[in-house]
């Protein structure tokens, strides 16, 4: 690419579990959870605009308005005062309604590459507000490596995570997140996890599961096919974030992939690899 265009990757992401450990008086859920980033990739193309325009080009489902990667790029050019615009092309490959942050990851991009394409050369710091006020889920890709989270997503430690490869299976049907929150057989009371006994779990234990999905059941009896998807990878699969995407992990590409050699239309199938690192961290200030 020129220097005025990039093209960067934008990484979807699994939750190795997800506990709900409270609520808070305005009905927001505390969570826990380990997010990995995976080799499974969106394309996002920016295009520097001298005129201050921005807009979205290729296919944009929806008002395009309210498509997060344009509201990242509106609120950082109001942020940094910048008179340059750009255009933004989503090439996507992540499933939509997976619970693997498709959206919140193209948002995250977007600032990091805009960061970078419009000169501005903000650290990470910086960024972070701007993405906390997009999603719940941007502020993890914004931080750039896997990490033990909690709160509502934005307290975030780095979480050391050996190599693994991921069997993935998306059923034909999303979940609406607010249909599982606002479900009465939801947990909320989880116990927290202690930062040292987690990590002394991933080393022993890996590529075993740790924790569980409080989101799982619930997910489960509002939409079935996740349930038939958990059957198809066996024991050791869960759901990733709200779903309805499910996986389990393996020592080996070969072995993530067999494990999707009953996977049957239209549920879809995909391997992956874990990242120790955002592929588009170098577009931060140190």
């Amino acid at each position: 690419m020129t220097a005025s265009s990039l093209e960067l990757k934008a990484p979807a992401k699994l939750n190795l579990f997800l506990h709900v450990v409270g609520q808070r008086s305005d009905g927001m859920h505390l969570l826990e959870s380990v997010f990995v980033l995976i080799d499974l990739c969106d394309d996002i193309v920016l295009e520097l605009d001298p005129s201050g325009e921005i807009t979205r080009t290729g296919d944009v489902v929806g008002d395009v308005e309210k498509d997060l990667c344009v509201r990242a790029a509106r609120a950082l050019q109001q942020a940094s005062g910048t008179t340059l615009g750009c255009r933004i092309l989503v090439k996507k490959r992540i499933p939509a309604g997976a619970g693997m942050g498709g959206g919140s990851s193209d948002c995250a991009s977007t600032l990091m590459g805009l960061n970078k394409l419009w000169g501005l050369n903000w650290p990470r710091k910086k960024l972070m507000p701007i993405g906390e006020s997009l999603g719940a889920d941007v502020p993890f890709f914004l931080f750039g490596q896997n990490a033990f989270a909690q709160g509502t997503g934005g307290i975030l430690r780095p979480m050391a995570v050996p190599s693994a490869w991921a069997a993935i299976v998306m059923p034909s049907q999303p979940t609406a997140t607010a249909l599982i929150f606002q479900h009465p057989a939801l947990t909320r009371d989880t116990k927290s996890l202690k930062i040292s006994s987690l990590s002394q779990q991933l080393s022993n234990q890996w590529p075993e599961p740790i924790g569980r999905n409080d989101l799982q059941p619930v997910a489960v009896r509002i939409n079935p096919e996740i349930g038939k998807a958990l059957q198809t990878l066996g024991s050791g699969a869960r759901m990733t974030g709200s779903g309805s995407a499910v996986f389990a992990l393996f020592d080996s590409e070969k072995n993530a992939a067999e494990a999707l050699g009953s996977v049957t239309y239209p549920m879809r199938g995909y391997v992956a690899k874990i990242l120790q690192e955002h592929p588009s961290v170098d577009c931060l200030a140190s």
